[in-house]
This record gives structure tokens, sequence and C-alpha cells, in this order.
């Protein structure tokens, strides 16, 4: 199997008006190792140094690293490089054609099968509740005995082809509806609407994080810290197992997506979080790039 090779490096930096006196966080920055994705090598640089820090997987098999800092300090700053090798991932069986109810129905019926169980990603979140709208809205992709693979992939293209790219018109907190109302958003917001759709219907998916390999226009050179993390969605039937719809792109994911962490929405993906005392307010600033070896 070919594989690509990539150093990635993402470095988010916060700058705060008053001293911080105490700090808490933790990082989901370690990308995952999987049957098509091996982590050559990965280090966390923390600045000031933390004074603890240990690593421990989440309940989704992330690798999370908890870190606090007990002393005064107005910035923090962690950075991530690692390298990384990705190749395509497993071919789907389209010839494995299956009506998308029967998918709903035997995911209801089994209690647990993979290392996640499907029907846990059928339920609603605080970012991903249930959508009449969405669910509304799948309705054309998900007509009656229509095949899965063929249902998911068309609800992907229709996403890319009905809502427009716009890095200012949303946060981190918009809501699946308001992306509905407005047609516009960002990765996140894509991948945030597409699960709901699927799970407005019994369909299990999870919200998957990562880095993207972009390229430069032609005939200039790749520049630094101008990548940005990226989501997909990884939607689950019996007979394909995982199989992941980008519907900001209008594909499937490949050698160039390399795969942070996933879980139920963003919340469980957030790449640096945490509480702190004092620091009134502060900047943040993040930059990745990825770079093909």
């Amino acid at each position: 199997m070919s594989r690509e090779r990539y150093t990635v490096e993402h470095e988010t930096r916060y700058v705060y008006t008053a001293p911080v006196s105490q700090s808490w966080q933790l990082a989901r920055l370690t990308p995952r190792q999987l049957p098509w994705q091996r982590l050559l090598s990965c280090a966390i640089q923390i600045d000031p140094p933390p004074d603890e820090r240990h690593d421990a997987p989440d309940s989704f098999g992330n690798s999370v690293t908890h870190f606090g800092l007990h002393g005064a300090h107005r910035m923090l700053r962690v950075r991530m490089q690692c390298s990384v090798e990705v190749a395509d991932r497993p071919a789907v069986d389209d010839a494995a054609v299956v009506a998308w109810e029967s998918v709903r129905d035997t995911v209801r019926q089994q209690p647990a099968l993979d290392e996640l169980i499907p029907a846990r990603m059928c339920e609603p979140t605080l970012l991903v509740p249930l959508s009449e709208a969405a669910r509304l809205y799948a309705l054309e992709s998900l007509k009656p005995g229509r095949d899965w693979l063929e249902a998911v992939t068309e609800l992907m293209q229709r996403i890319h082809a009905d809502f427009e790219f716009d890095p200012g018109a949303t946060t981190v907190s918009t809501s699946v509806d308001e992306v509905l109302h407005q047609r516009r958003g960002v990765c996140q917001d894509f991948a945030h609407l597409m699960l709901a759709c699927l799970r407005g219907h019994g369909l299990p998916a999870r919200y998957v994080s990562g880095y993207l390999l972009t390229d430069p226009p032609e005939g200039q050179p790749r520049l630094m810290g101008v990548d940005a993390s990226h989501a997909w969605v990884a939607a689950y039937s019996p007979e394909c197992g995982w199989v992941e719809f980008d519907p900001t792109n209008d594909q499937l994911a490949d050698s160039r997506y390399i795969t942070l962490a996933w879980g139920a929405d963003f919340a469980d993906v957030v790449p640096l979080r945490g509480v702190i005392l004092g620091g009134g307010t502060q900047d943040m600033d993040v930059s990745v790039s990825v770079i093909p070896a």
C-alpha cells in the first residue's frame, strides 16, 4: 500500500491582558494510529513549561494531553509537530447494495459493533440536537428503499452545492438551523449539518477532525501556517463500515486527509480547551501547516 508522508505543525498562542494564576488544559493534538495512518513521531511543546502533565485516551480513543500551570503567566503557547504516513482508506464495496432503512434498523437491533457503538452516534448532542429542518432537508436524498451509500453520497453533494463556504458567517456556537437558514458557513458547520441530517433518520455518523493537504495556486510556493484544521463526517453501515464523507469539498477522504480525533460533535475534538483563573481578556492565534515530504 503506497503511503504519503507529511509533517504537520499546529501552534496555538494565547496572550492575556492580565496575569493568569492557574490554568488547566486538555489538548487533543496527537493524530490517531489507524490501519491507513501511521504516526511516526509527535511532540507537543508547552510554554511556559507545565507544572503537571500526563497523557490518557478519552472515551473515543483519542489521545489527550492533560496539563496544568500553577504560576503566573501572560502567555500560553502550545505547539504540536508530528510526522505521519497516510494511505488511502479501504475501498468501499459499492456492490454491497443495502437500503438505508435496513442500516437504520440493523443499528437499532445490534448492541455493539466496532470499537465505537454505532447506535451511540445516532443520539442528539448539545451541538447537534434533533433538527426537524435538517431531517426534512435530508428527505430528498433518503428516498424510500434507496441504497445507503448512494443516498449518503448524494446528501454530501447537495450540502456542497447548496451552501457557500464563508469563514465570517458563523461562530463555534452557530446552530444547525441557523446554518440551514443562511446557507453558508465553514467545514464545522457543514459536518454538523450532515450529522443532523443522518441522525434525524436514525443513521449513525460521527464528527472527524484533522488536517487536509491544501494546494497553493499554480506557480506559487507553499506558505507556512496558512492551512487550518478541517472537519468531515464518517457515516456507518454494517456492510461498508465507517465511510468518510467531506461535504465541504464534495469527496470521500483519501490519503490527503490526516485524522486527528473523532467524536459525536466538535465539542469532543476541540484541539485545546480548558479553564483559567485570572487573565482578563485574551487574544488567540492559531496557525497550521501541512507539509508533504
